[in-house]
This record gives structure tokens, sequence and C-alpha cells, in this order.
């Protein structure tokens, strides 16, 4: 069964973040039995639904898959994180991510350098602002991207009864998969991702991680969008192949991804991707994502098979699963996938 670490193993579900039908999604996933929702910062701000779906709902845990850090600093990120946490009643994860330089300079006008780096210190910092609020103690945080000393008592929010919110770092690469399990609480992997590449890349720089800060594999939240290519029908079934496929084209033409087809012996097809990329002949990728690289990376097949197959391959690694489908997937679908997932784990898993 699924791994029941510190949040608890859980099927989620991801929110696009918009306000005007946020509340269906919620409702629609509390329907379905998710235990979580994610959302997203693509388009829109990630925060602001969150708090829509924590007042919605008051059973589903919420999070952010990602906010970016570097578009923020450690006490606006703290801010908002600590009031979620708050108004959720404990239910906020707070999911970190780094996004890449051309879009944290070009796009948010904020600083880059050393991501690895910088984000330790982010989370450190995020921590030390945390306690001088839990405590009620001066805050003093020196480091070398950022310094936060100043808290007044009009400032200094009162301590949060529900504690910290859990803090998940997004990683694909070793050194902000090593950040992760030494400062955060877990690591929100990438859909770009193999059961391969998790076992034998990954999981040997958690343990290492976890080891260094004194911590074990229980104190550590593994959270995996697993993509899915399923359907009612045989052509419901090909056209989310289609559109798998091309997410996956997509991925694998971005360069902080190529250790990933690196491993699987791949290393040719990132050059021709990202080459056509650049040239924009996204239909031309699509087609170069085989069946082998597809059943490599997404868990294809009919309903029943999916809950199932997922298992397999993610049993007593992943923490968290969320559903990864990047076209319309019917209800009834997806209630099959997380009925089966439920009924695999124990009955702490189960919805109410």
């Amino acid at each position: 069964m699924l791994v029941d670490g510190n949040i608890g193993g859980s099927i989620d579900g991801t929110g696009g973040g918009d306000l005007t039908v946020i509340n269906d999604q919620v409702d629609f996933a509390d329907r379905l039995g998710y235990d979580g929702l994610w959302s997203t910062e693509v388009a829109r701000d990630p925060f602001l639904p969150l708090l829509a779906a924590a007042q919605r709902s008051p059973r589903i845990q919420v999070g952010t898959a990602v906010a970016v850090a570097f578009a923020r600093n450690p006490m606006t990120m703290a801010m908002a994180a600590n009031d979620l946490h708050a108004f959720s009643s404990g239910r906020f994860i707070l999911g970190l991510g780094s996004q890449i330089e051309a879009h944290i300079v070009r796009r948010f006008s904020m600083p880059w350098s050393a991501p690895a780096d910088r984000m330790r210190e982010f989370i450190g910092a995020l921590r030390a602002i945390w306690r001088s609020w839990e405590l009620d103690e001066r805050l003093d945080f020196r480091g070398d991207f950022y310094q936060h000393t100043l808290m007044t008592p009009m400032f200094r929010p009162e301590p949060n009864p529900w504690g910290t919110p859990p803090i998940l770092l997004a990683a694909v690469g070793p050194k902000l998969t090593r950040v992760a399990a030494e400062a955060a609480d877990g690591l929100v992997l990438h859909g770009f991702t193999t059961e391969r590449y998790l076992r034998e890349t990954t999981l040997p720089i958690i343990e290492s991680g976890l080891a260094a800060s004194g911590r074990s594999r229980a104190d550590f939240t593994i959270s995996y969008p697993g993509l899915l290519a399923t359907g009612t029908d045989e052509q419901a079934l090909q056209e989310a192949v289609a559109a798998v496929k091309a997410q996956l084209a997509f991925y694998g033409a971005t360069p902080a991804y190529r250790g990933v087809l690196d491993l699987h012996g791949w290393e040719g097809l990132h050059t021709e991707l990202h080459r056509l990329s650049k040239a924009g002949d996204w239909s031309t990728m699509a087609g170069l994502i085989d069946d082998e690289m597809l059943d490599t990376f997404a868990v294809v097949g009919e309903p029943a098979t999916i809950g199932p197959a997922i298992e397999r391959r993610f049993g007593g690694i992943v923490d968290r699963f969320t559903l990864y489908t990047p076209y319309p997937l019917e209800e009834s679908v997806r209630r099959v996938i997380i009925d089966d997932l439920h009924a695999s784990g124990s009955p702490a898993l189960r919805p109410e």
C-alpha cells in the first residue's frame, strides 16, 4: 500500500486556481473522495484559491504544488503560509519550487543565484520567522541571501494554534533533492519522473540527506504527480495517450529534466526535442515519444488496471499520489481509480 508518512498516505487532485470555479472543483474532489487538493502557480496566484478551498471543505487538505519561492521573500511567504495554516485548521501544506532563471529574472524581476544554496537558506529563514512568532523571541536571521532582523510587536502574529505548516520542496536534480532531504519536510516530485529514476537516483539522495539531518523516512513525505492515460473506451484512451505524449515531449525538451532521459539511455532524444521546441514544432515533438517511453513515464490502460498498476510501481515509495491527467477524464473513471487506491490502503486512508 502507499506509505503512511508524517502527513498521511493520500490520493490528491490539482485545482487550476481559477476562483470562479474553485468551489465546483472542491465539491468534485470531496464527492470522489480525494484526500488533498493542490494549487499551482502558472497563470494565477497559488494561495488565493486555497483560501476558498479550505472554507468550502472542512476535510480536504490543501497545498501549493508549487508556489515559486524566489518570486517572493521568506517574510511574505511565511505570512501567507501561516495565515492559510491557521484558517484551514492545520490542513495547509506549503509546497515550494525554484522555477528557472529566465522566469525569476525576466518574468518576476527578482534575483537569481546558486538556487540550491538560496533555497536552503529560504527554508531556514521561513523556520526562523515562524519560530520567532511561536516563541515570541527576537528575530535574528542573517544569511548570504536573506536577512530578517526586525519583528516588532505590532507586526508579530499570535502563535498559530496549529503550529507551523509542513514544507515540501519540488526537485528533480540531485542538488535540490538533497536540500529537500536535509532542510524540508518532504519532496514534491516532478511528473517527468520514472519509477526507475525515483528508485535509483532520488531515493538514495533522500536517504543520505535524512541521515545527515538526523531524521528517518517516517519524518519525510514524498508527493508524486503520476501521469495516467486511461478512458472509458478505446477512443478516449487514444486521446489520453496523445495528450500524455505531448506533455512528455514538452518536458523532455527542458534541459533541467534531461537527467531522467539520460538514465534510460535516451540522451539524444532531449537534444532533438529541444531543437524542435525552439522551432515551435510541437506536433513533431509528440511523434517522437514512442510507446516504450510512454509506458515508462505513465500508467496506461483501462480504468480497472490503473489503481493496481500505481500500487505495483509506487507502493511503499510515495506518501501522496496525485492523479495527473493533462486531458479531460470522466468522473466515473476517476472514481474507479480513487476507490481502488483507497481500498488497497489501510482503513485510515479511506475517506469518511
